[in-house]
């Protein structure tokens, strides 16, 4: 307890709490709705604040995520909340539910965080002392802002007797795990409504959002082994293998879409010089704007392991590691986000906070300071379909229900995702900021649908235009189980 109490940021820039360091820049007139969350995040902040730094503290990674599961599940259930756990084949996975009657809204709750981004909460990069792993995305405040939204929400239909459940949906493992892709496929949200769901960035904006569609594998090459100068020519190089796919695969990449992406890493390549590697591993990523538009590239990579295997007279197969689809948009519902976002508007920094961006702003460059101020603005609305250039396991989640996002600047505007910047501000209140804004921006949009039937029904209108009529979800990744040993060194 000890060691994560050292990782706490609460005093790391400030004595005084963040929500009171905070006041809302360019915010509109607050309704009654916006007026009870924002009193409800309050007298959470303090819940909300520990739980973030606890979890960035532990920094736990996808299927691993056992205390931080457990540390949500057992406020949610101090809260009032009915718990379902060790779903969907994992043992992280849960869903805490209040309510009966009404529409089901469901919001989502990150808490994985990703390998070899050790960071201390401070401005220059340094190595946390014990520590492999960061939130370098911001899951921990994920899971915290989302569940402080949750207990707002479940506070109302309790005070005001409203019929409507709140489902929280405590999700591991979205870093290349697909964690939600085996809750939707077990049929977790198929009586849901309207799913909401944020994301840590370095901005405000409540966008008309979608992501890349995404697929893995680890494609394994097996050769002889034999001594590399004194009798090559009983050897087959399973590293020849994996370099004569990476080179087809690189010679593919002009005759791809120009918006597709594909990424590898050799995570094996043999033991020794003077031994013919009888062993060899590559991982690859796939990207694509859709899913029909990857399915053919990805089955083109399938098609050069083969022929990689045949010329070098070794063996291949290949383990499908993810599969995510893309993001679904939604004008409907984003709008009301955006207009619940608007209500509380941006934050300013404290002075300590201040100086710990600047410090932060000097290692991003150009980019950090094109965007100077950031936090204190509200993007504006715009029905264009923006894409983030990145990939979720939210994805599968919005061809199954109509689903919503927000982002906002818990980072130093110009950070990027998955950067020790990102850590760094995240282990502060400048990520605490932004976290008990989105925390606040979505219990009031969940609050304002169970009181607008006629935006639910809009929403799975456009819901189910842009589906089309025939659509039948498809996981990506088939029928395999979770890896839960995907992030364990072997």
């Amino acid at each position: 307890m000890m060691k994560s109490l050292k990782r706490l940021s609460v005093t790391a820039l400030s004595g005084l709490s963040a929500l009171a360091l905070s006041h809302t820049s360019f915010a509109a007139e607050k309704s009654p709705n916006a007026l009870f969350v924002e009193q409800s995040v309050a007298k959470q902040e303090a819940q909300s604040t520990g739980l973030a730094d606890q979890l960035w503290s532990w920094a736990e990674m996808g299927y691993q995520e056992y205390k931080s599961s457990a540390e949500m599940q057992r406020l949610l259930t101090q809260a009032g909340f009915n718990i379902e756990k060790g779903l969907a084949g994992t043992e992280t996975a849960f869903v805490a539910t209040y309510g009966k009657g009404g529409p089901v809204i469901g919001i989502l709750a990150e808490m994985d965080a990703l390998p070899g981004f050790s960071q201390a909460a401070k401005p220059e990069k340094v190595a946390e002392e014990g520590m492999n792993s960061g939130h370098a995305c911001g899951h921990h405040l994920f899971g915290a802002g989302s569940l402080t939204a949750a207990i707002a929400v479940k506070e109302w239909l309790a005070a005001n007797k409203v019929p409507g459940q709140i489902r929280l949906y405590g999700t591991p493992a979205e870093e290349g795990g697909s964690g939600k892709v085996y809750m939707v496929r077990a049929g977790l949200f198929d009586d849901v409504d309207i799913m909401l769901h944020w994301h840590p960035a370095n901005k405000n904006i409540a966008p008309v959002g979608t992501s890349l569609a995404n697929k893995s594998a680890k494609f394994r090459f097996h050769g002889i082994a034999s001594h590399a100068s004194a009798a090559p020519q009983y050897g087959r190089s399973a590293l020849d293998g994996v370099e004569a796919m990476n080179i087809m695969v690189n010679m593919m990449r002009e005759h791809i879409p120009s918006n597709a992406r594909i990424h590898y890493v050799i995570t094996n390549g043999g033991e020794a010089p003077n031994v013919v590697p009888e062993f060899a591993e590559v991982f690859y990523y796939v990207r694509s704007p859709a899913a029909e538009s990857l399915v053919p590239i990805w089955e083109r990579v399938e098609d050069i392991a083969r022929a990689a295997a045949m010329g070098t007279g070794t063996k291949v197969e290949w383990e499908v590691i993810h599969g995510n689809h893309s993001v679904l948009p939604n004008v409907a519902l984003a709008e009301l986000m955006h207009n619940s976002l608007e209500q509380f508007g941006g934050f300013n920094y404290s002075p300590a906070e201040q100086a710990f961006a600047d410090k932060i702003r000097l290692s991003l460059g150009e980019r950090g300071e094109k965007a100077v101020g950031d936090e204190a603005k509200i993007y504006p609305f715009s029905k264009a379909i923006n894409s983030s250039g990145g990939s979720t396991d939210v994805g599968d989640v919005s061809w199954v229900v109509p689903t919503v996002g927000l982002r906002t600047a818990t980072w130093v505007p110009g950070t990027s995702a998955h950067s020790w910047q990102a850590v760094a501000a995240g282990g502060t209140s400048i990520g605490h900021k932004g976290m008990l804004l989105a925390a606040k921006t979505m219990a009031t949009t969940m609050i304002d649908l169970y009181q607008q039937p006629a935006v639910i029904a809009q929403a799975k209108a456009e819901f189910d235009e842009r589906r089309g009529k025939n659509f039948e979800y498809k996981a990506l990744l088939g029928d395999r189980q979770p890896p839960l040993d995907y992030r364990v060194k072997k």
